[in-house]
């Protein structure tokens, strides 16, 4: 069987990494890095036979706006989603005391998820960095003591660190929910036969009263159910915003009908991937 490629945002250890890992768990696959997740479309359009795991939203620092709009620009299929977990963890080179760290490096986000515990550490500075496994890999690379980085633990395996403290996030609660996503033709192949019964939608309604209500009222007719809705505002066209709302349901051909009828209450509806509702890691 061919080793699939998937794309990710970040290095090897990253979340990204992980959320790859255990999105395809059982079969093998070969991690192509990209600086940014525009690299991941771009990676993509350049080789349809390579997959993406890309970031959406967290449960505690909310959408990645810019995420949503790459994935509905790029004309790429969402194919599955992932929720994962994220454990954070302060690491070190061997041998280092908790008490001696002098600096700690992250991505700003992890950090902001650790302050509780970083208040434990009154003596350390803290400095941003653009990623977590990469903070790792730079303390590794050159050997430098008295840094550590907060990151997951499989970035500490990969970079021969120490784990000095795990589970340091502040809320326990604290899940990132990925897409999977690929080429139209790609995602026609891999969903075959496959049993749907959730989907990423897009549309357009101008800022009039009662234009959302209207099309909210209609997917309540029909039984969906909607799991999240996020407005962005569409640059150049005051006042019209774009809507991304995920639906569940459990009647393939009611969700259908249900699209039908929400057509003509909106402009440039766009279906961004039909799928199997995502496992969640403990």
């Amino acid at each position: 069987m061919m080793k699939k490629k998937v794309a990710i945002q970040g290095i090897a250890g990253s979340y990204h990494d992980i959320a790859a890992r255990n999105y395809f768990e059982g079969e093998e696959i070969e991690i192509i890095g990209c600086n940014t997740f525009r690299d991941v479309i771009s990676t993509i359009k350049k080789d349809p036979s390579v997959l993406g795991i890309m970031a959406i939203e967290n449960t505690i620092a909310g959408s990645l706006l810019q995420n949503h709009e790459l994935i509905r620009e790029s004309g790429l299929q969402v194919i599955g989603e992932y929720k994962l977990r994220i454990s954070h963890s302060l690491v070190a080179l061997p041998g280092t005391n908790i008490h001696d760290v002098k600096e700690v490096n992250s991505h700003p986000i992890a950090l902001m998820q650790c302050t509780d515990f970083l208040d434990t550490l009154p003596n350390a500075k803290v400095v941003e960095k653009e990623d977590t496994a990469m903070s790792a890999r730079w303390i590794s690379e050159n050997q430098l003591e008295g840094h550590a980085a907060i990151c997951g633990k499989l970035a500490a395996q990969i970079y021969n660190m120490e784990v000095l403290a795990e589970g340091i996030e502040t809320n326990k609660r604290n899940f990132t929910r990925f897409l999977a996503i690929a080429d139209r033709w790609t995602a026609d192949e891999m969903l075959k036969g496959e049993d749907k019964n959730k989907a990423s939608v897009v549309f357009a309604l101008p800022h009039t009263a009662g234009s959302l209500s209207k099309v909210l009222s209609v997917l309540s007719f029909y039984d969906m159910n909607l799991s999240k809705i996020q407005s962005l505002p569409i640059i150049g066209r005051e006042w019209e915003y774009l809507f991304y709302i995920n639906l569940t349901f459990t009647d393939y051909l009611r969700y259908k009908q249900a699209l039908d009828a929400i057509r003509p209450l909106t402009k440039d509806l766009k279906i961004l991937g039909e799928y199997a509702e995502g496992k969640q890691s403990v």
